[in-house]
């Protein structure tokens, strides 16, 4: 596995504390039966019960950030915001490691915002495609971002960067 970057935004500004986890194609769409007639539209439920700092519409902008990116560079493209220990850089690497799938196809972001601490992990594969610069200057674009408390505008700037320096795939047999 190869590390690309990975930064502490700046102690003058940034999104407060959080903790959740949002995967690719990970999260499911709400239980429509028992609705009711009050507004839920700014408030998303997770697995355990909590209310996330998501509404439906950032996780649409997430998830189509997430696909595009994954579709028009043929790398795979994971998220993860949360407390990453520690040791972020490590548990950064583990929790690519365990994404699932051709790890060394894919890119993780992981984000904990209570830490104020962003780490982009390639695998070996996408390292090649996707260079330490091009990771540093997403890097550098989505802390400026967070300083200001866009978490979501944060990530889909930084995951279209990224996928900008990837480029497409090569066609092979062409």
């Amino acid at each position: 596995m190869s590390t690309a970057f990975s930064a502490a935004p700046s102690p003058s500004g940034g999104p407060g504390p959080m903790s959740q986890q949002l995967a690719t194609r990970d999260h499911q769409p709400a239980d429509t039966r028992g609705t009711s007639t009050a507004d839920t539209s700014g408030s998303v439920v997770d697995e355990s019960g909590g209310t996330t700092p998501f509404s439906y519409q950032d996780l649409s902008r997430l998830d189509e950030a997430l696909t595009m990116s994954s579709k028009e560079t043929g790398l795979r493209f994971t998220l993860y915001i949360g407390e990453l220990g520690t040791d972020t850089r490590s548990t950064a690497e583990d929790l690519h490691s365990r994404s699932g799938g051709d790890t060394s196809n894919s890119v993780l972001v992981a984000i904990s915002p209570g830490q104020r601490v962003l780490e982009i992990v390639t695998g070996t594969a996408a390292a090649r495609r996707l260079p330490d610069r091009a990771c540093a200057l997403a890097v550098l674009s989505m802390t400026n971002r967070l300083g200001s408390g866009d978490l979501v505008g944060a990530i889909v700037n930084g995951l279209r960067q990224m996928s900008d320096a990837a480029g497409h795939p090569s066609r092979r047999g062409h």
